[in-house]
């Protein structure tokens, strides 16, 4: 097991790459995942396949934009798939704050925040930031969305402007099909692109294929 130019990030060479988080919490897994020791140390596989932030890293990126210590705001939590990744890299020092509608997968990561207690699961809705307010602090590190939604340009910048600190970053996984079937992938992209590059400033953008179809990640930093 070796780091990678990534914080938090490991790799285990071999003919197929593949990822690995220290395991926040030894021996207990997360979704099924493979689990590697090394010199005594425990990691997660991260698969690509089953994370949007997975899918982005193996794209060969210089940066996560997630450092140990960090509060981040996670839109779309669901079961906490990649949350649990992002629990492993913030540490017992960071914090998770998920946002999710949906009640059954909140269940599920109220199981999983029992053991990591870096992780906070929030019913809500990511249209209305105002109504969680009072469960997130005033402003985190990182956004990060996976809300597979028509509007989901609009939900991340009002949240991006309401928690996000000034020069902090956003990550937004669009999912083309969501926002508009009828059009081209391309297009969709275009158009979600120039709405955030009227307020904020474009860092990466980046296609999520192999792993997800008609998926781009957009990175952005707030002004």
């Amino acid at each position: 097991m070796k780091p990678t130019k990534l914080f938090g990030v490991y790799e285990l060479p071999g003919r197929r790459p593949r990822i690995f988080t220290k395991n926040l919490v030894p021996g207990k897994k997360v979704y099924d995942e493979k689990l590697e020791k090394d010199k005594g140390v425990e990691y997660r596989e991260w698969n690509p396949n089953r994370s949007k932030l997975g899918a982005y890293i193996m794209q060969g990126v210089r940066d996560a934009f997630i450092r140990p210590d960090q509060t981040v705001l996670y839109l779309g939590i669901a079961s906490g798939t990649t949350a649990s990744h992002i629990s492993d890299i913030i540490g017992k020092g960071g914090m998770v704050f998920g946002i999710d509608p949906a009640f059954r997968p909140l269940i599920e990561l109220m199981f999983l925040c029992e053991k990591r207690k870096n992780i906070a699961p929030i019913m809500g809705d990511a249209f209305h930031p105002e109504t969680y307010e009072s469960l997130v602090p005033e402003k985190v590190s990182v956004i990060f969305q996976d809300v597979a939604q028509r509007n989901q340009a609009e939900i991340f910048l009002k949240n991006v402007r309401k928690y996000l600190r000034k020069g902090g970053f956003g990550m937004l996984s669009v999912k083309a099909r969501s926002i508009d079937m009828g059009a081209k992938p391309k297009q969709v992209f275009r158009e979600v692109r120039e709405k955030l590059e009227k307020e904020l400033t474009i860092v990466d953008f980046r296609s999520l294929e192999p792993f997800e179809k008609d998926h781009v990640m957009i990175v952005v930093k707030k002004k």
